[in-house]
């Protein structure tokens, strides 16, 4: 099993994506403080060039290979956000890349990483499937295969997210992690022991994709079914590299519910003014859903990507109709015109 990262790689990390990508906003929201009783600091890698946060990885990897290495080109599998990471950075230096997706990922995450130069492969019906068609394209070919989960230089490039959220915020009481494979999660447990010591880092996942938390929680890789709707959260396994740093740096690890994730999605682009997939949303779900655990503290939730379906974007615009109507109803009935509602002002 490959090493973690050490703090001096994130460092190091920090320094090669300095002329790729500059620091993301951290905002907070009157409106979403006063829904969820705590202070909420809304880490933004939604706004990143490919809308997620992978993409510090991706760079960090193809910022650190050989020559040789590039040459042979890389093939790797995904769901979507690593799979438009990795084409990106391969982009930025000329190298093919090839990208093994289940055939029931969403066409617009396909669309976007055959956009930026990567061939898509269709393959499977879940990321167990691709997986192995990646594996036999690597060997057959020759090329450099990348996981998404065990590959030391993306948890690295990873980190210097929570370089810019601990510098930004020192005194925080937690922080909320989504987890499909775990590096983000457990890139943050690796800056949290250096910068934080006293701040929690806790994971959150899909109650209908629980194999990383099943794989913490046992202290062993397992694999589990997955039914989410969450593309950026559908993993059938848990991966060794982040599993190794999360079983000793996580405080907690928290499992939602898919509908709870939604309702998520909708508050923050309510109250926050932010479109979020629903990965993005899981982090908030889980301070929603555990209010004791976080009520009066200062606490950074993750959006890690804004990368939202059409499916996702159409239920959010009808979430927000209905609750319009539903606002509005009983002053109609009074015969009053239905006032509009406030904007809520974000801090920066």
């Amino acid at each position: 099993m490959p090493q973690p990262p050490a703090f001096a790689d994130i460092l190091a990390a920090r320094e090669l994506l300095a002329g790729h990508l500059p620091a993301t906003p951290m905002w907070s929201y009157p409106a979403l403080d006063a829904v969820t009783g705590a202070t909420v600091h809304v880490k933004h890698e939604n706004v990143q060039p490919v809308g997620a946060f992978k993409v510090r990885g991706g760079l960090t990897l193809l910022s650190g290979l050989t020559p040789a290495q590039r040459a042979r080109g890389l093939v790797t599998y995904s769901t979507g956000n690593h799979a438009q990471s990795l084409a990106y950075a391969c982009a930025a230096f000329d190298v093919s890349c090839t990208v093994v997706m289940p055939e029931t990922v969403s066409e617009g995450k396909a669309r976007a990483a055959r956009a930026l130069g990567a061939t898509v492969i269709l393959h499977g019906a879940d990321m167990g499937a691709a997986q192995e068609r990646a594996e036999k394209l690597a060997a057959d070919d020759g090329r450099y295969l990348v996981s998404p989960g065990d590959t030391p230089a993306l948890l690295a490039g990873v980190g210097t997210l929570y370089l810019e959220v601990f510098q930004a915020r020192p005194d925080l009481d937690a922080v909320v992690v989504p987890v499909g494979s775990g590096t983000g999660a457990a890139a943050a447990c690796l800056v949290a022991a250096q910068l934080a010591p006293n701040c929690r880092v806790i994971a959150v996942q899909s109650s209908a994709a629980p194999a990383a938390h099943d794989s913490w929680r046992d202290g062993v890789c397992v694999q589990r079914p997955h039914h989410t709707t969450v593309e950026g959260l559908a993993t059938g396994r848990g991966f060794a590299l982040p599993q190794q740093v999360m079983r000793s740096g996580l405080a907690d690890f928290h499992l939602v519910s898919d509908a709870q994730i939604g309702a998520a999605q909708q508050l923050l682009a309510g109250h926050a003014h932010t479109l979020a997939e629903g990965a993005g949303a899981a982090a908030l779900a889980a301070v929603l859903a555990r209010p004791q655990d976080f009520t009066g503290q200062r606490i950074a939730v993750v959006c890690t990507g804004g990368n939202a379906s059409t499916t996702e974007i159409a239920a959010l615009s009808a979430g927000t109709a209905s609750r319009r109507m539903v606002s509005a109803a009983p002053l109609c009935a009074r015969g009053d015109e239905p006032q509009q509602p406030e904007h809520d002002q974000g801090q920066k």
